[in-house]
């Protein structure tokens, strides 16, 4: 759906939209409640559903329900559903990842990356990166590499009280990046909410089913994730993560250039890293 916003009328834009900013129970009930609710008609509903190549509603509505379990089950029930033994787990397990680099990219929208990296790159605002139990090694990672190429970058524990406290000091305009994938945290989502009302402009790295928390988000960069593993692969994540870092580097290229060199100066005279032999 998302990736036929361009191709759609006005009208089953806004639909979709509205499906995409309500997922996923805005299209779990009648055709008639949805239409309602999107201000468009059945008929548009209709067509928009048979765009994406289904018969009628009740086929996208089953597409639609089989989506959402798969959402909700355990990483021991995805498992369980994934037991062919074809070939080598490591070339199994580098097919999807690769599959899912080629899914991620064919559905990123460019200019939706270009202004989130426009967003972090402008060093007026301040950033506040944060993860849930999995993500927050790759909020951790991003966090620590960003604070290198620009100041005022705050990584805000994992730990449940403490994104309550990075509320106080968050601005208007500041730059807030969740990380939250299925299953979805209702913290991430809380903290996405509160970010949103203190005027933050919120980014929300997730999964192609789109975390809830995407309702509250300036923009979503959403990535595919699923591979024959009882947990979600952070690859195409972490792709993206490194992807926006280098461009916010050759945004601020000169900065960026100058904290780097006064960061390698700092590391010398402390003689952070041994020298090789």
């Amino acid at each position: 759906m998302r990736a036929a916003l361009p191709d759609l009328t006005r009208a089953e834009r806004q639909l979709a939209t509205h499906i995409l900013s309500h997922y996923p129970v805005s299209a779990l009930g009648s055709i008639t409640a949805l239409a309602r609710a999107a201000e468009v008609s059945t008929p548009t509903v209709v067509r928009l559903v048979q765009k994406l190549g289904f018969r009628g509603y009740p086929d996208y509505q089953s597409a639609l329900r089989a989506e959402v379990e798969a959402l909700l089950v355990s990483p021991g029930a995805r498992s369980d559903r994934r037991n062919g033994r074809d070939g080598h787990i490591l070339d199994r397990f580098a097919g999807t990842a690769l599959s899912n680099l080629e899914a991620t990219l064919a559905q990123l929208d460019r200019d939706g990356f270009d202004a989130v990296a426009d967003l972090l790159a402008d060093a007026t605002r301040s950033v506040y990166v944060t993860g849930g139990r999995l993500t927050h090694a790759i909020a951790d990672y991003f966090a620590t590499v960003l604070r290198v190429v620009r100041p005022r970058v705050t990584l805000l524990s994992e730990v449940s009280s403490a994104w309550q406290t990075g509320l106080l000091d968050m601005g208007e305009g500041d730059v807030v990046v969740v990380f939250d994938v299925r299953r979805y945290e209702t913290t991430m989502v809380m903290f996405a909410e509160l970010a949103a009302q203190r005027g933050a402009k919120v980014v929300i790295v997730t999964d192609r089913w789109l975390s809830p928390a995407t309702q509250h988000a300036a923009h979503t960069l959403a990535c595919s994730i699923a591979v024959p593993s009882a947990w979600d692969s952070m690859v195409p994540i972490l792709f993206l993560v490194e992807a926006l870092i280098a461009a916010v580097q050759s945004r601020n290229w000169d900065d960026a250039q100058s904290r780097l060199k006064r960061l390698e100066d700092y590391f010398s005279q402390t003689r952070f890293f041994r020298r090789p032999r």
